[in-house]
């Protein structure tokens, strides 16, 4: 049977995270096996790249745009690659159209797929609404809870249901976790199927523990910004603290607009910066424990790598990671920062439990496949090739009008 060809467009490629490292473990599947792949995303300047069965697009980001991270904006103005897309992709001729999120190379994506008439898959990868809602909390902290808390819910709700309808615009949607699965099934009517990440057990391995004293290392890895709850951090320190426990140091890499405010506030914490490949494995193999507060995450890619690392995580009881552990036996589920630091004194005054949850968590990892996931992935392609495109014209170039809830997404979703 003869491969798929896919147009693949991702929002993320070259930053560091990880819908990035997923995209980027993508390609290198289909350029191993000479599986003919069309790889759109921003990159440093305009230009189109061909290496055997892999053609590479890429688009700059111009000067108007949306800074969402230090390394990630969304252009304003992408829709002036639309006339070169199409010509590049009509000489590519895919099979498949495959987007990651409804920014600025996912739009274009679906634009394309709409325009081409080629079927239209996406995968789930990031709850932007809980993103939005987060940062929006944040930058309005000094006003009353209760406004703050109505302004964070609305945002959330309104960025969810344009969310659905793009993804509802898919015939197949690939999801990292069971509850998003269901979400994304009841509220899109669409087939949806998960789609779990790999981890390089070579890269990430217990063999690149390098540690020059015994005190107790709590880990981060990750954006350093108020979706990831990084601000729990002082909190637990102090706790710690407070219990008279000086015997543990905090190593957070990464970068973000919460990383002054972390080292000035952390009393016993190195905070390098974005690290990466080796540097970043023996940092995460140097590590005792892995603290994760994010509650918004998908799946949690850098839990994985702990894991691999031979480093128990700690994650809280929502979002995709709590997927991951085995709450007692490879890491622990919390819920709170009591829990954080209760789990950490455990492991701390355990050396038998640290030690066989080392264990434990690193087997859990050897479990986990990219090429297992993409094959399944390629697998779905193969039955979509011959189903029609998108919904109709109409349909896909009107969102939803203000006041309207054609999804069907309860209006008591996002009460807390």
């Amino acid at each position: 049977m003869s491969q798929p060809r896919v147009a693949f467009f991702t929002d993320c490629f070259h930053e560091v995270n990880g819908v990035a490292l997923t995209s980027r473990e993508f390609v290198r599947y289909a350029k191993d096996r000479g599986m003919p792949l069309f790889s759109a995303h921003a990159g440093p300047r305009e230009r189109t790249i061909h290496e055997g069965s892999l053609t590479t697009w890429e688009f700059e980001r111009g000067p108007v745009r949306w800074t969402v991270e230090h390394d990630l904006a969304i252009d304003f103005l992408f829709l002036r690659y639309r006339k070169r897309l199409l010509q590049a992709l009509r000489c590519f001729q895919p099979d498949v159209i495959h987007v990651t999120s409804p920014g600025d190379a996912g739009i274009l994506g679906a634009l394309a797929a709409h325009e081409l008439k080629i079927p239209l898959v996406a995968s789930w990868h990031t709850n932007l609404h809980e993103f939005a809602a987060r940062r929006l909390s944040r930058t309005l902290r000094l006003l009353p809870d209760a406004t703050r808390e109505h302004a964070a819910n609305w945002t959330e709700q309104w960025v969810l249901k344009r969310c659905l309808w793009f993804y509802g615009l898919a015939r197949h949607i690939f999801a990292p976790n069971p509850e998003l699965v269901s979400l994304l099934h009841q509220h899109t009517g669409r087939p949806v199927s998960l789609m779990q990440r790999g981890i390089d057990t070579t890269l990430f391995s217990p063999l690149r523990r390098f540690r020059r004293d015994d005190a107790f290392i709590v880990g981060y890895v990750g954006r350093l910004s108020p979706e990831k709850n990084v601000r729990m951090f002082i909190e637990l320190e102090r706790m710690l603290r407070a219990a008279g426990r000086r015997d543990f140091r905090f190593l957070l890499v990464g970068e973000g607009s919460e990383r002054p405010v972390l080292r000035t506030a952390l009393r016993n914490a190195e905070l390098p910066g974005v690290l990466r490949n080796e540097n970043l494995a023996r940092a995460y193999a140097s590590m005792d424990a892995l603290v994760f507060p994010s509650s918004t995450d998908t799946f949690g890619n850098v839990v994985l790598e702990a894991m691999a690392s031979g480093v128990p995580p700690i994650v809280t009881s929502q979002g995709g990671p709590k997927f991951l552990v085995k709450s007692g036996t490879t890491g622990y589920i919390a819920s709170g920062v009591e829990q954080f630091a209760d789990t950490l004194v455990v492991l701390r005054d355990n050396p038998a439990k640290h030690g066989s949850m080392r264990l434990a968590a690193r087997s859990s990892a050897e479990t986990y496949s990219w090429d297992r996931v993409f094959e399944q992935v390629h697998t779905q392609y193969r039955s979509y090739t011959s189903m029609p495109p998108v919904r109709s014209t109409s349909e896909f170039l009107s969102p939803p009008a203000p006041g309207t809830d054609p999804l069907g997404v309860p209006s008591n979703l996002f009460v807390r």
